[in-house]
């Protein structure tokens, strides 16, 4: 349909196995993502995008270990494996992605200050990516999501794009979840109840 879009969220080789933050099973949702592309009118993607030594690698703070928690000036942060390094291999889309169809790749978490999970704000949920303009200029008021991870990025944007008034559905068959102590469950029934479409 004209007015919806697909929003293919992070799926990079440094999600899927063998990658630096490898999301079990990221690769295999790649048939199903490219099903769903060659049935949208709009496809849009989002790749992380870090340079390196950025602030939310685990390696940019002595003593701390990935997965671990920091308090950073916009609030908590995870600590990550380095990832989706710019230009790297690993921030590559996935090789078997069908990818060229994309008529917008936002890029994300490129402020070496600021981590960014949304497609729609950074982590401090008030800097925009300005895809929300975008899809408004377009008149694109619908969106279906799919990717990596579950319950961090596609979550995330999610939610943010309910909150900007657009109509949101998930495709779970075509989404993978990190689940970091429960945050596949807590993140996939806060997007039940904000009115996420979970499909």
């Amino acid at each position: 349909m004209a007015d919806e879009a697909l929003v293919v969220i992070d799926l990079q080789n440094d999600f899927c196995p063998g990658g630096a933050l490898a999301v079990a099973g990221g690769d295999e949702i790649v048939p199903l993502v490219n099903e769903l592309i060659r049935g949208s009118d709009h496809v849009i993607m989002t790749q992380d995008w870090h340079p390196a030594g950025h602030s939310s690698f685990a390696s940019s703070h002595p003593g701390h270990q990935p997965y671990q928690s920091v308090t950073m000036p916009y609030g908590e942060q995870t600590l990550w494996p380095d990832h989706c390094i710019q230009g790297s291999r690993g921030a590559d889309f996935h090789t078997g992605l069908a990818w060229t169809k994309a008529e917008l790749v936002i890029r994300k978490g490129f402020r070496p200050a600021i981590d960014s999970y949304s497609a729609f704000f950074e982590n401090d949920h008030t800097t925009p990516t300005g895809l929300a303009g975008y899809l408004r200029e377009r008149g694109i008021d619908a969106i279906t999501l799919a990717g990596l991870a579950t319950d961090f990025c596609v979550a995330y944007s999610a939610l943010d794009a309910v909150k900007l008034g657009f109509s949101v559905t998930v495709r779970l068959a075509a989404c993978r979840g990190i689940d970091l102590d429960g945050s596949l469950d807590a993140m996939t029934g806060r997007m039940r109840e904000a009115g996420v479409a979970l499909l």
